[in-house]
Order: C-alpha cells, then structure tokens, then sequence
C-alpha cells in the first residue's frame, strides 16, 4: 500500500488562507511575475491574511533571478487541488 505524498495535499481543508493560497499560486503558475508586482497584487492590511508570507514559508512559491514563481511544491499543491496552472 503506497501513501499519499504529503506535500502535495496542501493545508487542512477548513484553513481560510488555502484558497487564497491556491488563488496566488494559480495567478503566478503562467510565468514569473516581478517581485513589485506581486507585492502590489497580494498586500493585505490585515494580519490575519498572511497568503505571501504562508506560501513563502510552505515552500510554494520562491524569489529567483526570472521573479516571483510557483514551486515544483506549489504546482503539486494545485495539482492536488484540481486546479490546473
């Protein structure tokens, strides 16, 4: 009997960020986004909304030279999700 690969099923389901998490990693699975663009997009005034700094800390999405983009991680976790990139 194989397991489930854990990274690819994401946060509880009852987690209120997660489809705000899938939300960013759909709008950035296309192509990279500069870093300005994507602070712009997703700034919050509330801190109980945390979706960057969640999908940072989970491995999702990551600053390379090309920008802000999805992860190998994060396409499993869209995967997963039933969404498609």
């Amino acid at each position: 009997m194989t397991q489930a690969d854990p990274a690819a099923s994401g946060p509880a389901p009852n987690d209120i960020l997660t489809p705000l998490i899938l939300d960013l990693l759909e709008w950035l699975a296309p192509a990279p986004r500069a870093y300005a663009e994507v602070m712009e997009a997703w700034k919050t005034s509330c801190p109980r909304l945390t979706v960057w700094e969640d999908a940072v800390d989970a491995g999702l999405v990551a600053r390379g030279p090309g920008g802000v983009e999805v992860t190998d991680l994060g396409l499993r976790r869209l995967g997963a999700a039933g969404r498609r990139p």
